[in-house]
This record gives structure tokens, sequence and C-alpha cells, in this order.
């Protein structure tokens, strides 16, 4: 069966969460089939996603840097030489669920699962190997919990089509953010830094439109595009667990604003396979906050999205996504992934 005057599009949206290096981790795939031209039909529907992605490259700017560069690059806010990151593995499991009447509004819960492995190798002169001396402060860390629900609304109602719509949401501060791990000199204990930390201890809205169609009134190739943004409004100061933890005094983390333009067009002329492709382009601000880390965070980032969807029932499908970088632009020094690959499988009831 075609899937006729429908668009699906799997729509990349990029929450702030994530690592150090903010604006280019934490991106992944957005199952809000209302968002997508599925969300016609009233019912349930769960979607279950798998999302990995390895921040192993440093990158200043536009270009790319060596560790023993950025060893010798000076922290403009501190006046110490930068720090050097050696590597952020992310790995997220999303669980969501989702609900249409079918006439005009929509409602989905987002909760992901976060395992998180990082390398710091710390400040250090030569660039070469890092000395895991107390002042340097090189540490590993783990990070595995629940992260930040989302849940997002939207309307759909203005449209007899109802081809297009409003989003508004919230993310609530569930995920933990207490973490702490020992230097690699094994001189004690160090705070993670927030954007590592599962959670962010924010409450930020959400608020988005959306648009799909047929390209020409064309029955197998749809488009999609959507715009959201995302900004914090209300934080929390720093736990109390980490005031004092190698000279961490607590204080204030604020996650950066982010803007998200997604572009895609899918193709409906086979009878079980959709394949996509996508332009996902993020803006996010720097973090601020006495806690934060306000030269090495944000950024503007686009990737280019090659995916499929696979029915495999009525009431099932599968699907795949993998972003390639088209463009990186990053605030200070951080590390960005070469891809981010997704895929997941979404059941309605």
């Amino acid at each position: 069966m075609k899937l006729k005057k429908i668009a699906v599009a799997m729509v990349l949206v990029f929450p702030a969460v994530g690592a150090m290096a903010c604006a280019s981790c934490g991106c992944s795939l957005n199952t809000d089939i209302g968002t997508q031209g599925m969300g016609m039909n009233e019912g349930w529907t769960l979607d279950v996603r798998y999302d990995t992605l390895n921040q192993n490259k440093l990158r200043y700017g536009k270009q790319g840097i060596s560790q023993g560069q950025a060893a010798t690059t000076a922290n403009p806010n501190t006046g110490q030489n930068a720090e050097v990151e050696g590597y952020t593995q992310n790995n997220y499991v999303t669980a969501s669920l989702d609900y249409n009447n079918g006439e005009s509004w929509g409602v989905t819960a987002a909760l992901p699962y976060i395992m998180r492995n990082h390398n710091t190798l710390g400040t250090y002169a030569d660039g070469d190997t890092p000395p895991p001396t107390p002042g340097n402060g090189a540490y590993s860390s783990q990070t595995s919990g629940i992260g930040d629900m989302k849940i997002i609304g939207r309307y759909f109602g203005l449209a007899e089509q109802k081809d297009w719509g409003f989003q508004y949401g919230i993310k609530l501060p569930t995920g933990s953010r207490s973490q702490t791990d020992t230097l690699a000199s094994g001189s004690g204990q160090t705070a993670i830094d927030p954007g590592l930390q599962a959670g962010t201890g924010s409450t930020d809205a959400i608020l988005g439109i959306y648009k799909f169609g047929l390209i020409n009134d064309l029955d197998d190739w749809g488009y999609f595009a959507q715009v959201q943004y995302q900004a914090a409004v209300m934080v929390q100061s720093v736990p109390n667990s980490l005031v004092g933890v190698n000279g961490n005094l607590g204080g204030s983390y604020r996650p950066g604003n982010a803007a998200n333009l997604n572009l895609g067009m899918n193709y409906q002329g086979f009878e079980k396979w959709v394949p996509t492709l996508q332009l996902n382009v993020l803006n996010k601000r720097a973090d601020s906050g006495t806690a934060a880390d306000t030269w090495a965070t944000g950024g503007t980032l686009a990737y280019l999205t090659p995916g499929v969807l696979y029915r495999l029932t009525e009431k099932t499908q599968v699907y795949a996504n993998v972003q390639l970088p088209v463009y990186q632009n990053v605030n200070g020094i951080q590390l960005v992934p070469s891809y981010i690959a997704s895929m997941g499988v979404r059941v309605s009831f």
C-alpha cells in the first residue's frame, strides 16, 4: 500500500543535551509523527529509538585542530591554556509515547536513557603525552541514567488539510546532575562538567511550527519543513554534592538557547520503502552561569541526512538515518562527531 498524500518525514531536532561540546552533541530523531504528516489518525503510537555518536574530532571555530594545537591555545575567558578533551562517546535510547485525537491536536512525551563515556586530557604544555598531575585536571567519566523528559503538544486544527501546525512544549529537569569522577592522578574526585551530566537542571520552553505536503501535487514526492526554538526559563543551582569538589564552589548553570531548521523530502513511490533526505541546521548559544563553560559551548552546525523508513505491517514501521556534517562552526574548541546514526521502531495501537 503506497503512502499517498502523506509526507513521511523523519524530522531531526537538536535538544540541548550532551557533552561540553553541546552544540555538536545530542542530535536525536524526533518521533512526533504529527510533524511528519502521519498523525492524522486517532490513537496511540510508541516509538523506541537508538542514537549513537562519537565526538572524537577537535574543532576550533570552522577549522579542525590537533590536540597539540589545542594544548597551546589560550582560553580568553581565563587566560589559561584551553582544556583538551579526548572523546565523548554518546549512546541514547529514547522512548516516545504519542497520542493524537484525530481532529486538531496531539501530544508526545519522550524520555531518553543516556550512556556516555568521556575522556578529558586536561591542560598540559607539550600537547603530546599529558602527565596525570593533580593540577592538569585529566579524568575519564562514565554516565548512565535517565535524561530530561520532553512533553510537546501540537495543534493543527486551523487548516482543512491539517498539513501544518504549531508545537508547544516543555523540557523537565528529570535527569541526574550530581555525578563526580576520579582524577587520572588518583589524587581525588572531580566534578563532572554540567554539560556532561545526564540532565541540565533547567526547565525549558519549546515552540515550533511545521508544514508538510506533496511537491507540485505529485503523489510520490513529499516535503516537510520545521522550525523549533528551545530556551531555558527556569534554572537550578549546581547541586550541593558538587560544592567543594576539586575547587568547584557551586554556582549557576544555564544551557544555551537553541534554534533548529529542518527541511526535507521523501519518495513515496515504493510500496514498503520510503527513502528520505533532509537538511538539519542548529544554532545554539553558549551556555551561561558561573559553573558553565561560556567559551567552548554553542555554535552553528548543519547536517545532510539520508534515511529510510520501512513498513513491516500497517501498524509497525522501522527506520534508520545517518547525519553527515556539511558545516561546523563551534564556539571555542569543541569535540565534534564524524557522523550520527539513528535507528528505531514505531508501533501504532
